[in-house]
């Protein structure tokens, strides 16, 4: 069991690394610039770089892994992969692709982090509602006000 714990950590490690430096790859096609005037490509760069870093951190960190015997209250009674949290974040991410073109801004918010909230079986119905309500406060807020994002709060239609 442990042999499997420390191959998923050294490929999650070595995959992180491998989408950071295809970001870093494919910023190189825009112009980065210099870190007092940022080009378009500074920040994917940037983040990718940040990425590798993490990955070969991760991919590193699990080769000295000791045996744990703890077992995660997340984690799927079986050991198999978690479908449900998987396809709770892939509709979550459809929900706020139909609704952010459809419904805007609130709804979008609102969708994709109560859909995925339910990926998490510790949740309630509850718990998911009212974190989807104070995330789309935060949104509204930090995209709004703060950043003023083009996409609307609420739209009707596309």
């Amino acid at each position: 069991m442990q042999q499997a714990k420390f191959k998923k950590d050294y490929f999650g490690g070595a995959l992180i690394a491998a989408i950071g430096l295809s970001t870093v790859y494919a910023a190189m096609g825009y112009h980065i610039g210099s870190l007092s005037q940022m080009g378009p490509g500074y920040f994917p760069a940037a983040v990718g770089v940040l990425m590798i870093v993490t990955g070969l951190l991760i991919a590193l960190s699990a080769r000295g892994d000791k045996p744990k015997q703890e077992a995660s209250e997340h984690a799927h009674p079986t050991s198999l992969p978690d479908f449900r949290a998987a396809a709770c974040i892939i509709l979550g991410i459809v929900a706020f692709i139909l609704f952010g073109h459809y419904g805007g801004l609130i709804p979008a918010t609102f969708a994709i982090v109560f859909i995925s909230g339910f990926g998490d079986r510790t949740n309630t119905f509850k718990q998911v509602f009212i974190l989807s309500v104070l995330m789309c406060l935060v949104a509204a807020v930090i995209f709004e006000w703060a950043l003023q994002l083009q996409l609307p709060l609420f739209q009707w239609g596309g």
